[in-house]
């Protein structure tokens, strides 16, 4: 069994093209060797901050643990926040992050092989 306080995991800045808006740091929890099946990650976005427009080779599953963050699809937008769960199916193009006036963080599930490719 492991046991994760998500407060005290290490953060790194996320750099890269697939952050705007902001600073976005991420706290990985699970990666292979620790886990056969699944890449878990804590993410925290500044206010505004979001990633552009992406796909995963494998679903993608969020659990809102801080603040209002917005959800969308290319068909659909909506403001989430604690206690929220969101998937994402493996392919479908979809962004994340920030409300302009508040912070927000998740953690995420993919599955261990999972592939993020910008789609915009």
């Amino acid at each position: 069994m492991q046991i994760f306080s998500l407060d005290k995991l290490p953060k790194e800045v996320s750099k890269g093209g697939l952050f705007v808006g902001g600073e976005v740091q991420r706290s990985t929890l699970l990666t292979p060797p620790e886990s056969k099946f699944f890449n878990v990650a804590h993410v925290m976005f500044s206010p505004g901050a979001r990633n552009q427009l992406h796909t995963h080779t494998t679903d993608q599953i969020l659990f809102v643990t801080g603040g209002r963050g917005i959800c969308a699809t290319e068909h659909e937008e909506r403001e989430v926040t604690v206690g929220d769960v969101i998937v994402f199916p493996a392919g479908e193009k979809h962004w994340h992050g920030a409300t302009k006036d508040s912070y927000f963080s998740h953690v995420y599930v993919t599955g261990v092989d999972s592939v993020t490719a910008k789609a915009e």
